[in-house]
């Protein structure tokens, strides 16, 4: 029996793990990838205060060193579903835990494009990670989709080491900051091809290419050796949909207070339905969570 048990070990949930190891509240904190959540995915973080750069991984080591210095216990498990009730029983592929309430922190996963046989071709060619597989493609040709932040720091970093790099943005703008999309325009190795969508990967086994229509290119095809998707997150709940009351785009709804509907139910991070998704806006529902779920054992 726990007091509190936090589903998801990124920045959220790591900050909640840290706000309630501080109240003396026993924790377990259940991951089922890694640790850090997305924000590891980052090359670099410029945004966050105290900071003026720092790799994502290792802003999440740093995360979760801390909320294991407080005596947070940690372990792998994907949470299957939650059963409610005055006790909640967390139940995950391996084994079942209980605790006084939860709070969800499961963050989201990355948005694929949903064209023929891209799922066999993720990891053949199709990667979410310059980080993790930048250096395969160096002297290559790469597309990057998306228009974003997280899609210009992808494009920027293959740069780096890429032949070219094209990116691919559906909008007639790029949505990313101001500063790393003047970055991003400034490289001579990257083209921006605007109003454009991804009809098709080509290639047997592995991507040779893409087949793109655009607004002012008309059909054109990218002989490229990778394809980095960045085109968004979807919120990774459907487990909790039972628990918790989610939005049309499956985000959990709850007010700034983090609260779900749900007695000793909470939830915090990327997977709330808000109107900004940052470091450090995790970070905040993550304190926001584990103050709200204090509250409730205290009661």
């Amino acid at each position: 029996m726990y007091d509190i048990i936090i589903v998801g070990a990124g920045p959220a949930g790591l900050t909640a793990a840290i706000y309630a190891r501080r109240a003396g509240k026993s924790v377990l904190v259940l991951e089922k990838s890694t640790f850090g959540g997305q924000i590891t995915y980052s090359p670099l973080v410029e945004n966050y205060p105290g900071f003026n750069s720092v790799s994502g991984v290792a802003l999440a080591e740093s995360f979760l060193s801390q909320a294991l210095e407080q005596g947070a216990e940690v372990d792998f498990g994907e949470v299957t579903s939650i059963v409610d009730g005055e006790v909640k029983r967390v139940i995950t592929d391996f084994d079942e835990y209980e605790a006084k309430c939860v709070i969800l922190a499961v963050g989201a996963k990355h948005r694929v494009l949903g064209l023929e046989r891209e799922d066999e071709l993720i990891g053949n060619g199709i990667s979410f990670c310059a980080v993790c597989d930048g250096a395969f493609y160096a002297d290559k040709e790469v597309a990057v989709i998306g228009g974003g932040n997280s899609a210009l720091q992808e494009a920027i970093l293959l740069a780096e080491t890429s032949k070219k790099v094209t990116v691919v943005q559906n909008l007639d703008f790029l949505t990313g900051e101001t500063r790393l999309s003047e970055k991003l325009l400034s490289l001579p190795n990257v083209e921006v091809i605007y109003g454009a969508t991804v009809k098709e990967y080509l290639g047997e086994g592995t991507v040779s290419g893409i087949r793109v229509e655009s607004k002012e290119k008309g059909e054109i095809t990218l002989n490229v050796d990778g394809v980095f998707l960045a085109v968004g997150l979807i919120p990774d709940l459907a487990p909790f949909k039972d628990i918790a009351e989610l939005d049309e785009r499956g985000y959990a709804k709850s007010g700034e207070n983090c609260r779900t509907g749900r007695e000793g139910i909470f939830v915090a991070g990327d997977c709330r339905a808000k109107g900004v998704r940052q470091v450090t806006t995790a970070v905040a529902d993550g304190a926001t969570a584990a103050l709200a779920a204090i509250e409730y054992l205290r009661k």
